[in-house]
């Protein structure tokens, strides 16, 4: 079994490493594969399919392996993936790019819930806060590591590499998964295929919002009305895709409101962060991409402990102290001047990852514990769907202020006021959070 262990990590943690690379990688990549394969009108588009495909699949990825078992499910992403970066490499323009972006995008979805759903399998409470640490650290190194993978790529190869290079690691992540024996017993039943496809019509178009400039209205009226038809018809279905019956659970109710608006109001700063640096504060691309490891310090520093905080002090009191320091960074960026430099963003990116380390552990141990070993799959995903989904809205809405103001100290000061004032509705809802201190599954 300890074999087993190690092996099922080695799976996820490469999984983890390899999806988020993907998701930051382009960034540095994507104007120079504009310029070859032409389009530059589409240029957001290949960013957007893999963010749209990759949102709407997690929970149904989790609601799958429900079902039917995590290894399936997750060795299925693994394989989708690998075939999606393929196509990606070969991709001869931009069209097919946007495409086979959606197939990865698609890929990333069915593999990205996994790592804390089976280690919500595997592990006890106490020992689960250093495994989200070990995955903190994953997305502290592919903000390191996408840069410079893809600078090096374009540089000394080719752009495609940048795709390529998924093929070798995916085939090691699905290996060492294939010895993995599985606890875990699912609960068979059939498949929600309408449910599924009106959940990711109505979220395809309710994401849409926030990428096309024209048919703002229509898009929205169509993500409320095919939402509204998923609700009801969910409700009458015998094995939905999205089990209501998890929100009669009040503290997960409200985990899942907390999460979503913590993420829209400040999850989005350090994609603006690094922008200020360089256009205001003057510094080099380096200096303020480290700036961002305040992140995943202050994130690694309490999601280590965070396990043995929930058994002695319960989820409430730790999901309040993080939204407090969440709205405390919100404060220090109200504040944010020309004169500020490093070492001021530095700290606060520090805060807010001590924030969102003890609003993410908490929230996943609690997703996951407070429901049955049936639902711990679509818990858990839901949560990070909510996450997905405020990250999303809430970085279009910071990129929408930056530009509403007459120089860029304006927009920053609106982009960060609005975090402000998101992040003190994240405070005051994480009040009514019950002061639920029961662990439904300890191993």
């Amino acid at each position: 079994m300890k074999h087993n262990r190690i092996l099922v990590m080695v799976s996820i943690v490469l999984a983890m490493l390899v999806a988020s690379i993907d998701s930051t990688i382009m960034n540095t990549t994507m104007p120079i594969i504009a310029d070859e394969l032409g389009r530059l009108d589409l240029y957001a588009w290949s960013f957007a399919t893999y963010m749209i495909a990759s949102t709407i699949l997690s929970p149904v990825a989790g609601r799958l392996s429900d079902l039917f078992g995590r290894k399936k499910i997750f060795g299925f992403g693994i394989i989708l993936f690998l075939f999606g970066s393929l196509l990606c490499g070969i991709a001869t323009d931009m069209i097919q790019l946007i495409i086979f972006r959606s197939i990865q995008g698609m890929g990333a979805g069915f593999m990205m819930p996994f790592p804390a759903i089976i280690a919500g399998d595997l592990f006890s409470v106490e020992k689960r806060g250093k495994i989200q640490a070990l995955f903190t650290a994953m997305w502290g190194l592919s903000a390191i590591l996408a840069p410079l993978l893809g600078s090096l790529f374009v540089e000394i190869l080719s752009w495609r590499w940048i795709f390529y290079i998924n093929i070798p690691v995916c085939f090691l992540c699905f290996m060492t998964l294939l010895p993995y024996k599985e606890e875990y017993e699912p609960k068979k039943a059939t498949i929600d295929y309408i449910g599924a496809t009106l959940f990711a019509a109505s979220i395809t178009f309710l994401l849409l919002i926030t990428i096309v400039d024209k048919n703002i209205i229509l898009f929205s009226i169509l993500g409320v009305a095919f939402l509204v038809i998923f609700y009801f018809f969910e409700r009458r279905h015998p094995s939905p895709i999205v089990p209501f019956s998890i929100f009669k659970n009040k503290t997960i109710a409200w985990i899942f409101l907390n999460s979503f608006i913590g993420t829209l109001a400040l999850f989005g700063t350090s994609s603006y962060i690094p922008y200020f640096l360089q256009k205001v504060a003057g510094l080099s691309l380096f200096l303020s991409g480290v700036s961002l490891l305040g992140v995943a310090i202050g994130w690694m520093a309490v999601s280590v402990p965070a396990g043995k905080w929930i058994l002695k002090y319960g989820y409430r009191i730790l999901l309040i102290i993080g939204n407090t320091l969440l709205f405390i960074s919100g404060i220090m960026l109200v504040l944010l001047n020309d004169t500020h430099g490093f070492w001021y963003t530095f700290i606060i990116m520090i805060i807010q990852g001590l924030a969102f380390g003890l609003l993410s552990t908490v929230g996943v141990i609690g997703a996951q514990q407070l429901v049955g070993n049936h639902e711990k799959g679509i818990s858990t995903s839901f949560l990070m769907f909510c996450r997905n989904m405020g990250t999303a809205i809430g970085v279009t809405i910071m990129g929408t202020l930056l530009t509403s103001g007459f120089n860029i100290m304006d927009g920053i000061h609106h982009l960060f006021l609005y975090g402000f004032i998101a992040s003190a509705f994240a405070f005051i809802s994480a009040f009514f959070i019950q002061n639920e201190k029961s662990v439904a599954q300890v191993k």
